[in-house]
C-alpha cells in the first residue's frame, strides 16, 4: 500500500494495544481529528463522531481530556477514535488488556455492533472466552507459526479432551486419586485444594462412570459436574503448559 492510498486506507480502522491519542485534544476533539482524516464533510463528519461516541458509552466525558479518564475509559477512546470514520475492515489488538469488568462487557458489546453493523474485524486477544464470543474464524499462533485453524467448534475437535470433570472433595488419599487415574478413558488427574479435575480423552458415560466409582469407594463429595473442552484447552494443547516470557 502507498502513502497516498486514501482510497484504501479509508476502508481500514486500526486500533492499537497502546492507547495512542493526544493528551491536548478532549475526546470530542481526538475523535474529530482521526476522523477527520478520511471524512471531509463537517455534518457527515459530526454524526459519524456522535455515533462512534455512542457506541463506545462516552456520551459524559465528550470534553474530558485524557488525562481526567480512566484506564477503561481511554480504551474505549482508543476505539472510538479508530472506528469513528466507519472502517469496513477493523483492525483490534487486544483492547481489553488491563480494563475494569464493566468498560471490558462495554468493549466487547460495542465490537459486536461493529460486526453486527457489516465490518470484518481481525481481533487479536489472549482471552480465549473473548474469542468464543465474539470470532467466527479463528487462527491460534504461536512464536509467529499458525498452530490450527478454523471454527470454535472445529478447534475443540482437535483436542484430545473429550471431557472434563470437576469434583469438589475434601482430604482425598493419594491411593483414592490413582484408583481414579486408572479408570476407563481418563487422560489425566490433579487434585488442587479442594478440587479433582479429571480429564477423558473419549467415552460417553464419563461422569455416571465416575459417580459409581466414588459411591463405591465411599467417597463424598460437595459438588460435581461435566464440561466439554474449552478454546483455552485448545489452545494450552497445541502451544504446551509451560510458562512463557
Amino acid at each position: 500500500m502507498k502513502p497516498n492510498s486514501y482510497d484504501i486506507k479509508r476502508d481500514i480502522g486500526v486500533i492499537f494495544q497502546e492507547v495512542a491519542v493526544f493528551e491536548e485534544l478532549t475526546v470530542y476533539e481526538n475523535i474529530d481529528y482521526f476522523c477527520g482524516l478520511y471524512i471531509k464533510d463537517k455534518a457527515t463528519r459530526k454524526e459519524y463522531i456522535e455515533e462512534a461516541i455512542k457506541l463506545v458509552s462516552l456520551e459524559e466525558f465528550k470534553k474530558f481530556y485524557p488525562k481526567q479518564l480512566s484506564g477503561g475509559l481511554l480504551r474505549r477512546l482508543n476505539i472510538a477514535c479508530g472506528i469513528a470514520h466507519k472502517p469496513k475492515l477493523i483492525f483490534l489488538d487486544e483492547p481489553t488488556v488491563a480494563v475494569d469488568p464493566q468498560s471490558r462487557n462495554n468493549i466487547l458489546d460495542g465490537i459486536k455492533k461493529l460486526r453486527e453493523a457489516g465490518a470484518t474485524i481481525v481481533y487479536t486477544t489472549h482471552y480465549m472466552e473473548e474469542v468464543e464470543i465474539l470470532c467466527d474464524r479463528i487462527i491460534i499462533l504461536d512464536k509467529g507459526k499458525i498452530l490450527a485453524t478454523g471454527t470454535s467448534d472445529e478447534l475443540k475437535k482437535k483436542a484430545r479432551i473429550e471431557e472434563k470433570v470437576t469434583v469438589e472433595v475434601n482430604n482425598l488419599k493419594e491411593e483414592q486419586i490413582d484408583k481414579i487415574r486408572k479408570l476407563q478413558n481418563v487422560e489425566e488427574v490433579k487434585y488442587n485444594v479442594n478440587n479433582l479435575i479429571i480429564t477423558y480423552k473419549q467415552g460417553e458415560n464419563n461422569l455416571g462412570e465416575l459417580t459409581n466409582h466414588l459411591k463405591k469407594e465411599e467417597i463424598k463429595y460437595n459438588k460435581i459436574y461435566s464440561e466439554r473442552p474449552t478454546l483455552n484447552d485448545v489452545f494450552l494443547e497445541l502451544t504446551g503448559k509451560e510458562l512463557r516470557d
